[in-house]
């Protein structure tokens, strides 16, 4: 029986960079240890939300390396390692797992796209060369590819592949439904938590506990463990926040909420921008609404 890598709020942690875009080594230990102080109970690096796309490899895998080392086996750590090309998957989770990450998140391929035999093939590729534990990322709205149910539930059979980041959310129940018993249920959509939870989830990998780890934390523990009310109190207050986080582009809006509180995690790098006027001014509002504390 499989277990769950996590259960609880894994954050997708932006990457943070100097005013020059190298990446702040110093400001990255920070926000691991600010994480894992407040109760997260995993953190994805390099995912979307740390700009993995114009991470060369090279730094990939120091940044990787630094993560493990800064958070010593605090909690796990989830190297995302996707890529379009399965050549380039392989070579980052093998190099991930040399360096220690816990497990690997991997997104379909995008732009080139392929079949839903192709995904089957793509992703046992990958599970075939490393024994780290995989979470799929299907993510459509961002990839052009969707991981139809019976594909994810073809791969939740390979022992390795342990569960999805679905942020397709029309097809949680059938995944459910057609996946191994064992395989495991994330949502990537910060304000659909609980459905996922309904539908038989343990967790979410968020971009809004980059802001509020403790929140999203005690979101989910509380409705596994049976206190409803107290959960839906929070995805409820989360909303307004949570709609300013994906006002444009992530991780636009959720670095430059953070610099509001003064983490100073940098811009992103090109092609993304610092987001527009408007949307620091919504940000700004909503964190003073949600109650959020700038850092002393």
């Amino acid at each position: 029986m499989r277990e769950p890598i996590f259960r609880g709020a894994a954050t997708a942690l932006v990457t943070p960079f100097t005013p020059s875009g190298e990446v702040n080594v110093e400001k990255l230990g920070e926000l691991l240890d600010h994480q894992i102080a407040e109760g997260i109970d995993a953190v994805v690096i390099l995912g979307t939300t740390g700009e993995s796309s114009t991470t060369p490899t090279d730094e990939h895998i120091d940044i990787v390396a630094k993560a493990v080392e800064f958070v010593g086996g605090r909690i796990p750590i989830i190297a995302g390692t996707g890529s379009n090309s399965t050549a380039e998957a392989i070579h980052l989770s093998q190099k991930a797992e040399e360096v220690g990450a816990d497990a690997l998140l991997s997104v379909t391929p995008y732009y080139n796209k392929t079949s839903q035999k192709g995904l089957v093939a793509h992703f046992s590729a990958i599970a075939k060369k490393t024994t780290l534990p995989i979470i799929l990322y299907n993510v459509p709205g961002r990839t052009g590819m969707n991981i139809t149910p019976e594909a994810c539930a073809e791969m939740s059979r390979i022992e390795n592949i342990v569960g999805v980041k679905e942020c397709n959310t029309d097809q949680m129940g059938m995944i459910r439904a057609l996946c191994e018993p064992d395989f495991t249920l994330y949502t990537g959509e910060d304000g659909l938590v609980i459905p996922m939870l309904g539908w038989g989830g343990v967790g979410v990998i968020s971009v809004w506990s980059n802001i509020c780890p403790k929140d999203v934390h005690t979101l989910v523990t509380s409705w596994l463990e049976g206190d409803y009310d107290k959960a839906r109190e929070i995805q409820i207050k989360g909303l307004p926040l949570i709609k300013a986080l994906f006002s444009e582009v992530n991780p636009i809006p959720v670095k430059e909420a953070l610099n509001i509180l003064g983490w100073e995690v940098g811009e992103p790098r090109l092609p993304l921008i610092r987001a527009e006027e408007g949307t620091r001014d919504m940000l700004a509002t909503a964190l003073k609404e949600y109650g959020v504390q700038p850092r002393r």
